[in-house]
């Protein structure tokens, strides 16, 4: 018999292309259907069919806290009460604007947005209009979101022109970005060279997470800032995974790196949709209605997203020991997942996020990625998720720790891995 969220699954393919409001949710890389969860709490998902899981997903990073917390749930009911949205300014835009410039200094002005890649493609526009340049240079392996200019891949070569990888991307929006390297500053000097004074921006994740998670190496990020800065051209952090979650001022803080424009979503609006770009003051008043960078948005800054956010930095203010607890239990888990596996994987740890690679290779890059076996990650998933356990249902994404993970989850779910891993 099918399981209720089987059942679901099906139904919603016949209304939603492939069943799903988002790909990855389609597990189609782990072969399996999709679960439909239900509800959420603390560490804890639970199913449509009533099954309950260790939740290392997090909704792909904002719950930093944990599901459902008590504090910032009932904030934002209590803002149900008083209107989801006005399309007017709000105290609550303000506050949240100042909470996010206290803790990232390098964000001296900031624009809120409803999603992460609405605030990447803003944040890029922002630099081409402050630079007056077109290019763009971004990673290989990194994803800033599905605008079009940044659905690309490099050509067959460092500098030659890029091309769209997705259908209805125009090649005219792909050759503006060039692709380097991550972790290879060469393949950075050679675009440099090649585009010199053309040059808008360099746009990272100072800690790659959408190749699965792979730290920058020693004096990588102050290479981009050299850079950049020698040519004239902007850095943007892509902050939408470690804002707030490597440390209070992000990973800008982690690596005493000031970054000239920064763009946030996930843990900024506490779960609820939301992205944010900002930066140095003088770039933001290119952006409208100050300047000629348009940009505009009926739901921006609306005064329940607001509120989810400010609950959950100011949470995060009142209980900085989180971020060494967090630490912590993520080093804790990594550790064991070497032990168990031996030299069959690769473990990347950064903080609260953490991979676990099928691959005997150190991942340093997307190349090294894509070592990993796919197949076995996907056995190791099954396994997991059939002994509640819920990571990420793709080999290349990253685990969250949360602040909801006690002590017995972790153990739990190291025995479990054991258990995998001496089959």
């Amino acid at each position: 018999m099918q399981t209720e969220s089987e059942q679901l699954f099906e139904e919603s393919k016949k209304y939603i292309p492939g069943g799903v409001n988002s790909p990855v949710r389609a597990f189609g890389s782990v072969g399996r259907s999709p679960i439909f969860i239900k509800k959420a709490k603390g560490s804890r998902i639970f199913d449509e069919d009533g099954r309950e899981y260790i939740d290392y997903v997090c909704s792909w990073g904002p719950g930093i806290l944990g599901h459902a917390k008590e504090t910032v749930i009932e904030a934002v009911k209590a803002a149900c009460d008083d209107g989801l949205t006005f399309g007017a300014p709000t105290r609550k835009e303000l506050e949240i604007a100042e909470l996010i410039t206290a803790h990232m200094p390098s964000m001296e002005m900031s624009r809120m947005v409803n999603s992460g890649t609405e605030a990447v493609m803003s944040a890029i526009r922002a630099a081409r209009g402050f630079t007056g340049r077109d290019y763009i240079v971004k990673f290989k392996g990194c994803y800033h979101g599905h605008s079009d200019g940044l659905l690309v891949k490099a050509g067959s070569g460092v500098i030659t022109q890029t091309v769209a990888n997705s259908a209805g991307v125009p090649e005219g929006y792909a050759k503006y970005t060039l692709v380097a390297e991550y972790n290879d500053e060469e393949s950075v000097k050679q675009l440099f060279d090649a585009y010199k004074g053309q040059i808008a921006a360099i746009i990272v994740e100072p800690v790659a997470a959408n190749m699965g998670v792979v730290p920058p190496k020693a004096g990588f990020l102050e290479f981009l800032r050299d850079i950049t800065q020698t040519d004239g051209a902007l850095l943007i952090f892509d902050e939408v995974i470690t804002g707030f979650r490597l440390a209070p001022g992000g990973a800008q803080e982690y690596f005493h790196i000031k970054p000239d424009l920064t763009t946030l979503g996930k843990i900024v609006g506490g779960g609820m949709p939301v992205g944010t770009y900002g930066g140095r003051r003088e770039i933001m008043q290119c952006v409208a209605p100050l300047g000629e960078v348009y940009q505009a948005g009926t739901l921006s800054g609306n005064p329940i997203a607001m509120t989810a956010g400010i609950e959950t930095l100011k949470l995060l203010d009142a209980h900085p020991e989180v971020y060494a607890k967090l630490e912590g239990k993520t080093a804790g888990l990594a550790q064991a997942a070497r032990e168990a596996f031996g030299d069959r994987v690769c473990v990347n740890q950064i903080g609260s996020l953490m991979s676990i690679f099928f691959t005997d290779k150190q991942v340093v890059d997307m190349d090294t990625a894509m070592t990993s076996d796919t197949k076995q990650y996907a056995a190791f998933f099954r396994y997991m998720l059939d002994h509640g356990i819920n990571l990420a249902p793709s080999q290349f994404e990253a685990m969250f720790i949360s602040d909801a993970h006690t002590e017995e989850d972790i153990r739990k779910t190291i025995d479990v891995m054991k258990e995998f891993a001496h089959r």
